[in-house]
């Protein structure tokens, strides 16, 4: 019966005080980069929640990828403080694999002399400028080609029939006139 009510006693006080070796770390849902508040040329990576509010629950040490190179990062409530400081504006990819989701982000870094100015570059517009561009460089074409074809007709028109551009400016200034 002693022998009992000692392995109760046991059984209960374990239950009530916490194992470190069996917490599981909290997970990072998404992040945020901001430049570190003592303004030392240092990124702050911050882990947020679903409500992009800081997420205090993160403590220790989290795997980070940081433009292919692979870095911990040791996390104090919920914010983690780059190692090297950025001396010069760049583009910056930022990458935290949790498990099977991966989290991934690209960041144009602005420094300037007020500091650092972190913009995130959406994933959408580096799909949609180039098609833009593109699509741009096609009308282009085709209006190079239109170009080209008037150029043709407008060089026959000058040698063969005596069209000059000085009456062809003269006569579209005068048509505006009229419309005025």
């Amino acid at each position: 019966m002693k022998n009992l009510f000692t392995l109760i006693l046991i059984l209960g006080l374990s239950q009530l005080l916490p194992l470190p070796s069996l917490a599981q770390q909290a997970a990072i849902v998404d992040f945020d980069v901001k430049e570190n508040l003592s303004q030392n040329g240092k990124l702050a990576i911050i882990a947020v929640d679903t409500a992009a509010k800081t997420n205090n629950n993160i403590q220790g040490s989290y795997a980070f990828t940081i433009n292919g190179f692979k870095q911990d990062l040791q996390f104090t409530d919920g914010v983690a403080v780059t190692a090297n400081p950025i001396e010069s504006s760049t583009f910056v990819f930022f990458k935290h694999v949790e498990g099977t989701k991966e989290i991934g982000k690209l960041y144009f870094l602005r420094v300037t002399d007020k500091g650092i100015s972190p913009y995130k570059i959406s994933g959408f517009l580096l799909i949609i400028i180039p098609l833009l561009i593109l699509y741009i460089a096609y009308k282009f074409k085709r209006f190079l080609i239109t170009l080209l074809v008037l150029a043709l007709v407008y060089l026959y028109l000058n040698y063969s029939k005596g069209l000059d551009v000085k009456q062809l400016i003269e006569s579209s200034i005068l048509g505006l006139k009229e419309l005025i």
